[in-house]
This record gives structure tokens, sequence and C-alpha cells, in this order.
């Protein structure tokens, strides 16, 4: 069955073909390219075995679903106090892929060619279109600095517009980092001068 699934999950989905590449042409500092892309497969085959969302999974192992889908995809680390619970919401994914996720550190990069796939290209238009005006608003509400992508957390739900129209939302919330004046007397380093 999951030979099966693999094969017709990735021959009639642009999106999986896009991340087999994705996987295959990354380096790596723990295991393989090609091991985590199988490792991917198998685990996304588990998720379409169990019928379950990444929402429902997500809530399962008290994970946001964005961060549930990274996992999945190899693009996240599995904490050890998680480990079990995936393993009860995927009891398909084998013990072994499990330690594999707790142990390996993941390569956390992206395909270029992942930006002409429509969602992904016109989440990105998005960002950069109205870019100048979020880094305004992050200067004015929070000072100099910038929003982590590391104390982060994404989500991705739906609400119904005014019109009764299905509406995507993206929560990207991110720990305010500022930047500081560098002051010499305050650098801890020795200087290379010296």
């Amino acid at each position: 069955f999951g030979a099966r699934l693999q094969k017709t999950w990735f021959a009639g989905n642009s999106m999986a073909a896009v991340f087999m590449r994705r996987m295959t042409r990354r380096l790596h500092g723990g295991p393989n390219p090609e091991e985590v892309a199988a490792r991917s497969a198998r685990l996304l085959c588990a998720k379409e075995k169990a019928g379950k969302s990444f929402d429902q999974i997500a809530h399962e192992i008290g994970m946001t679903n964005t961060y549930t889908a990274q996992l999945l995809l190899g693009q996240a680390k599995l904490g050890t106090a998680t480990a079990p619970k995936l393993k009860a919401a995927l009891p398909e994914v084998s013990n072994a892929d499990i330690e594999a996720m707790v142990q390996h550190f993941p390569m956390r990069a992206f395909d270029p060619s992942i930006l002409k796939e429509p969602n992904v290209y016109r989440t990105y238009e998005a960002v950069t279109h109205y870019g100048e005006a979020i880094k305004m608003l992050i200067n004015e509400q929070c000072g100099d600095g910038i929003m982590s992508a590391i104390d982060f957390y994404c989500d991705v739900g739906t609400t119904t517009g005014k019109h009764g129209e299905r509406r995507v939302v993206i929560t990207l919330n991110g720990k305010f980092l500022p930047f500081i004046e560098q002051i010499a007397s305050d650098n801890g380093a020795p200087s290379p001068r010296k």
C-alpha cells in the first residue's frame, strides 16, 4: 500500500515533484538528501493513510499546522517530547523514522523553483508588495529591528468574508529583535587588530 500510495501521490502532485527535486538537491550536514526525501514521502503517506489533515495532526501533537507540515517535509526538528505524540497521531510511521527526525538536524532551505508554484509565488508577492509598509509599521510600533524567523510561529487558516467567500489567513508571529548600537566597550570579543 505505502509504495503504491507514494508512487500515486508523487505522480499526481506537482508540489510533490518540486519537493522531491528540492530534497534531492540539498546538502545536509546529517543524513543524505535521498534519505530525507524518502522519509518525508513515507511520512506523507502515513498522513494520507491515517486520513488526517495537518490541522488534526497539529492538534494531536500540540504544534501549529505549519510547523507540523515542516516536520513531515524534513524542514523542522522533532523534539523528544513531541516524538511519542507524532507516533500516536501517525501509527504507520516507523520508529526508525521517528528516531531519525529526533536525531538529525534539518537543512532549512528551499529550491528557488518553488517560487514558481502559484500559492508560494502569491505569498511571496504579497510580502514583497507590502514589505516596505510592513517594515515601517514594525519600526513604528517596536523600534529599529526585525521580526525573528527563528523565535517564530506561523499558522495558516481560513475565514469567511463578508460576501460569504472563503479567505486565507496566514499569521506570522515572530519575536522582535532590536538592532543594537555597537558600542566598542560592550564588544566582548577580542579585537582582530591586537
